[in-house]
């Protein structure tokens, strides 16, 4: 009995560590940058500018179908399975649009550029420059899942809409966390506005 009380608190202490590990690793990773331009109780309209992407698009739909595929595909890209077997680093969010079929983005590291990225060694990723755009956002924490992202869409509409604000059609899930993160973890459904 002494024993396994041995084990279970070592492994708590590891887990616990593992997670500041995340928690602290996570504050050096790059962000897709935008300015707040009005805060609202359910959500806030930001600005993001000009910014490069590497892109897959999927035939799938739906977070539940679609992430772990376009996930492994992005971050084998960016851990090397490019012509030059060169790392690049991650950045945050991972971007997901809510259409029929799914697009997923990882955002390019400011300091490079489509001249000095790698060519992708599969042929679905592509470099997609998004451009300036204003957005609202809302964010919910835990883990996603289909229905968490519907939920806080509709929430998002709804506080729009109440609000008179005029928004298009292209709405993106962004998730900020690896997934073996556990604590702090920070999700949003955004939608580009006219």
């Amino acid at each position: 009995m002494k024993l396994i009380k041995i084990i279970l608190v070592i492994i708590l202490v590891l887990f616990i560590f593992v997670q500041l590990y995340f928690i602290i690793a996570q504050r050096n990773i790059e962000t897709y940058p935008y300015v707040v331009k009005k805060k609202y109780d359910r959500f806030e309209i930001r600005s993001y500018e000009a910014t490069l992407f590497t892109s897959v698009q999927l035939s799938t739909k739906g977070y539940k179908n679609s992430s772990s595929k376009g996930f492994s595909i992005l971050a084998g890209y960016i851990f090397g399975n490019n012509e030059r077997n060169e790392k690049i680093s991650m950045t945050t969010p991972v971007s997901m649009s809510l259409d029929d079929s799914t697009t997923m983005m990882f955002m390019v590291p400011k300091k490079l550029n489509k001249e000095t990225l790698p060519k992708p060694n599969q042929s679905g990723i592509e470099f997609k420059e998004e451009p300036a755009k204003l957005i609202a956002a809302i964010r919910f924490g835990g883990w996603a899942n289909d229905n968490k992202i519907e939920k806080y869409k509709q929430e998002l509409i709804t506080a729009l809409n109440a609000e008179g604000i005029k928004y298009t059609n292209k709405f993106y899930f962004f998730g900020y966390n690896a997934p073996y993160e556990v604590f702090n973890r920070k999700n949003e459904v955004i939608v580009e506005l006219q």
